[in-house]
This record gives C-alpha cells, structure tokens and sequence, in this order.
C-alpha cells in the first residue's frame, strides 16, 4: 500500500530517485509494517486506544489540578496536547520531567521537555493537515504531505515564536531565534511522523480505524526520532533547554529564575 503511495508520487515533482529510495525504505520496512497494521486497523483498537488517551488526559488535568497549579499555562496547554496525542506514553513524559515534584533535573529530561514543547505543536498542526487536505481538500498524496508538514513547522514555529516575544524579545530576533533552535528537531519529526503514517496507512481513506490509528501511532514515532536531535541540540548549546518545573514553586526567586530568556529555545 505505501509502494502505490510512492508510486502516485512519480507524477509530482518529487525527485525520481527519491521515490525508487522511498520503495527501497518500504521493502525494508515490510516486516515491521506487517505486524503493525493488522492491530491498527481494528475499531477496537481505535476505541481502546481513545478511551486510555482520554483517562490519561484525566489523570493529568487532575495531578495539575491538585499539585501543579504553579506550572505555567502554556506548558499546561503543551502536557495536554502531549497526552492527548500519545496517552500513556505522555503521561509517563510529563510525570518523570514536567511535574514541579521532580527530585532533580537532567539533560534527558531537558531533552523531554523540549521535545514535547516541539510536539504538542508540530501535532497539532499535522493532524489539521492531513485532515483537511484528505477529508475536506481531497488533495493528491503529495500535496497532502507538503500541506501537513507546512502546518505541523507553523504550529511548532509560532509555539516557539509566541512565548519568546511574550517575554519581551522582538518579532525579528524571536523568528531568528526559532529557525536556528527549532527547524532541525521540527524537521527529523515530520519526517518520521508522516514517513510512518504513509507507510502504515498507505491510502487508507478516513473511514476505516486505520486512517486514524496510523496517524495517532505515527505521531509518537515522530516524538521519539525528535528526542535525540533535542538532546544534541541542548548539549551543544544551541537550545538553552527548559527550565526546571521544580522550581516553579510560586516563589520570587522561582519566578525569577524561570522567566526571561532562560526559556529561549524551547
């Protein structure tokens, strides 16, 4: 199914060589998909896969409600739309490097942090774009992924656009900022993240469970392959990281050491 995806791509303006590379990457990939898409295209495993999404979503919102009001709004937003995208594999993020409670901080957990701030908005932007220019646009497949990854990098873009000029850095210095820290981790996601939804989904229309399931599974691929580049990226200096929730406690000191540019990068 991904090969007559790549195949429909031979008439866009994709290069030759990067269709017969993307058949290669599909041989390759074959087994892989083969045990995967079996369970994605159930509508029980949508329905399950929703319904433990949405419990953790609850346990979130509560644990934030009860024991991290002090956490910022904006990072409140980020954890949901994390969770929201990847259940119980989100939770675990927020809960061992997004909580105040933390005992410590790390550079893997900078890495966590950084990452999910990179893909609560890459996500958002790649679930309305595969949406709309399937369902509502009926694009071809190539358009579909142009338009998917240019909204997932706007989203990801403004995510870390908007909170830097909140702070008080300019629009020009914050977009400079954003294209250096940002488009390399945004990047290797959208790669991955559609790379797998194509390849597990293939042309699957939205009506069938696995439309959905591989765009939900694709999703968290995309999280893991961006992790290590956010990584490298805050160890050698080009992302500042984000700072320790532990410290947002409500105190002056805390505030003071979690505003400003600290954050820049994020």
């Amino acid at each position: 199914m991904f090969e007559q995806t790549t195949v429909a791509l031979a008439s866009s303006p994709v290069p030759e060589w990067l269709v017969r590379w993307g058949i290669q990457v599909e041989h390759a990939l074959a087994p892989a998909r083969d045990v995967v898409r079996p369970v994605l295209s159930s509508w029980w495993t949508l329905a399950v896969w929703l319904a433990v999404n949405v419990l953790s979503l609850g346990v979130l919102w509560r644990d934030v409600w009860t024991r991290n009001r002090n956490l910022p709004s904006l990072m409140k937003f980020v954890w949901s739309l994390v969770v929201l995208y990847s259940g119980p594999v989100g939770l675990v993020v927020y809960w061992y490097t997004g909580r105040t409670q933390l005992d410590g901080d790390s550079l893997w957990k900078q890495g966590f942090r950084s990452t999910s701030h990179c893909y609560s908005g890459c996500g958002m932007g790649e679930v309305v774009g595969i949406t709309a220019a399937t369902i509502i646009l009926s694009f071809p497949t190539f358009w579909v992924v142009v338009t998917t990854f240019a909204l997932a990098y706007l989203a990801g873009f403004g995510l870390t656009v908007g909170p830097l000029m909140q702070e008080g850095v300019g629009f020009g210095e914050a977009v400079e900022d954003a294209l250096w820290t940002e488009t390399p981790s945004i990047t290797v996601m959208e790669i991955v993240a559609i790379g797998t939804d194509l390849l597990v989904a293939g042309s699957a229309g939205w009506t069938r469970p696995l439309f959905w399931t591989a765009l939900l599974f694709s999703l968290t691929i995309g999280f893991a392959a961006a992790y290590p580049v956010n990584v490298a990226l805050i160890a050698v200096g080009v992302k500042d990281g984000m700072g320790n929730p532990a410290e947002m406690d409500g105190t002056p000191s805390a505030g003071e050491g979690s505003s400003g540019r600290a954050s820049r990068g994020d």
